[in-house]
């Protein structure tokens, strides 16, 4: 394995890291980029950490942004996305790279306890990320040459459910970037619905109302269908940086689901993707489906995969300890937690059925 004489981590001012990753040919994601800093830095807990070029023998290999995150008394960094590599990297590239930025750790002398990025090796210095679903497959789906051509490029089934939610689909789709960012109140309720059904507690509205004032509509958009009497029952918050937009977050009403709304918003998405300031966005990231390395997100697989004829392999995220003795404290106090909420349900059940089955004193 390489070691950190290999490769070196040297920190650029934040706007000449854009503008340097860019020239060298790399579409940045968006969490890599400046605007997402000035984003971040208005994020209780977060504050940009540093931007840095990853270089070997004076040549640049890969850049990365990163983001000191405070949780429950500690810190760690995080890279959403990053390192962002010029070429694919090889294991040993990816060893070189994590070594060198962990000497950038210790020499500013912060604390952080670990790094969380994106390595798509399977090294041992690494462990699988605490607390967070990390993903290695995705869907992206060309939006480029018109309508046509973006409904062409599906499987034969979602051709067909697309159609079918043209004819059917009880809504009007439409960009209501402007409307969200002054008031989320419209869509915070069929977020709520869909963190009940699917078991995740949303942020504070006013979270994702900063979210579209602070990035601005060049980088962050709303798309939502609504029913003829005005009500939201469905909508996608959309990033976009460079050529890529990314499906940020997004929510649908159960009384609706059945009614193809969400298949007729997404044609709707791409559509308005492909044409966005003349074309420059080329393709749409599904974000995240089910895989070996991530069986709970399995169930999103039926959905997302119609819509494109292959899926997409991604890096990970993965943890990569800094303060070796007190993250395994936080992987043993992890596992209490986990050990103690799967107690918890089991006791529910168990209440639950025992009511079902009590006999009745009638």
């Amino acid at each position: 394995m390489s070691s950190t004489l290999d490769m070196r981590a040297i920190e650029l001012p934040s706007a000449e890291f854009d503008k340097e990753a860019e020239a060298a040919g790399l579409n940045l994601p968006i969490e890599q980029t400046e605007v997402w800093a000035r984003y971040e830095a208005t994020v209780p807990g977060r504050r940009p950490w540093g931007a840095y070029r990853l270089e070997r023998d004076g040549e640049a290999v890969a850049y990365i942004r990163l983001f000191d995150y405070e949780t429950h008394g500690y810190h760690f960094l995080r890279s959403n996305h990053g390192p962002v590599w010029l070429q694919a990297p090889k294991p040993e590239d990816e060893q070189a790279a994590l070594e060198a930025i962990r000497a950038v750790v210790r020499e500013r002398g912060e604390g952080q306890v670990f790094v969380r990025c994106c390595v798509d090796a399977d090294l041992d210095c690494c462990e699988p990320a605490l607390s967070i679903v990390p993903y290695d497959t995705t869907v992206v789906i060309d939006v480029t040459g018109g309508d046509d051509e973006i409904l062409a490029r599906m499987k034969p089934r979602g051709r067909r459910d697309v159609r079918k939610a043209l004819r059917e689909a009880p809504i009007t789709c439409a960009d209501e970037t402007e409307q969200a960012a002054k008031s989320f109140s419209d869509y915070y309720g069929v977020l709520v619905e869909t963190g009940e059904r699917d078991g995740f507690h949303p942020a504070p509205a006013s979270d994702y109302e900063d979210m579209l004032r602070i990035l601005g509509p060049e980088y962050c958009r709303l798309f939502a269908g609504r029913q003829e009497d005005g009500k939201v029952v469905t909508w996608s918050l959309v990033t976009i940086s460079s050529s890529m937009a990314v499906r940020y977050y997004a929510a649908s009403s159960t009384a609706t689901m059945r009614k193809h709304v969400t298949d007729k918003l997404l044609y709707f998405e791409c559509c308005s993707l492909g044409k966005f300031e003349d074309g420059r966005v080329k393709s749409y990231d599904l974000m995240a489906i089910g895989s070996e390395l991530s069986p709970t997100l399995l169930g999103l697989n039926e959905f997302k995969t119609k819509f494109c004829k292959q899926v997409t392999h991604v890096a990970p995220d993965r943890d990569y300890p800094i303060r070796g003795g007190f993250y395994r404290s936080l992987k043993l106090a992890r596992k209490v937690v986990v050990r103690a909420r799967g107690a918890k349900q089991n006791r529910t059940v168990e209440k639950e059925v025992a009511s079902k089955t009590k006999p009745s004193t009638k």
